[in-house]
């Protein structure tokens, strides 16, 4: 188990000693200690970031919505959202690159899709393991 420095653990216990439900700060400290190394052990607190700050705006949760019903080409995009060719590839990189898109050639445009399988994934992320 990693340790906090100690001045930080003394920091810490002294606020925790002030708390009149804690019988034993030594105790409970050592139990929030071994609370973080299992957390910082599980693996999907670093894709649900990735997930969240892909959809941490209003055009990119659009996108997703567009996608939602049919694949589209980048322009197809580009005209709902009224937005310029470089705004909705930026928005489209960040998607793709979070799992929840996938694009393709088709002739000469770039087609994208959602990944229903990556969102599915998130979202039973969220239920089974934040509520």
């Amino acid at each position: 188990m990693l340790f906090l420095d100690i001045k930080r653990e003394t920091k810490i216990k002294a606020t925790l000693s002030k708390c009149e439900d804690i019988p034993d700060v030594d105790i409970f400290f050592d139990q929030l200690s071994i609370l973080r190394e299992n957390l910082k052990q599980e693996n999907f607190s670093d894709d649900l970031t990735q997930f969240f700050s892909a959809l941490a705006n209003k055009k990119r949760i659009i996108i997703i919505n567009i996608l939602k019903k049919k694949d589209r080409c980048v322009c197809e995009i580009e005209a709902i959202l009224d937005e310029s060719q470089s705004a909705v590839s930026h928005h489209l990189r960040i998607l793709e690159k979070a799992g929840l898109i996938k694009g393709w050639k088709k002739g000469k445009f770039t087609h994208y899709d959602i990944v229903e399988d990556k969102i599915k994934l998130y979202v039973n992320i969220l239920i089974n393991k934040l509520v």
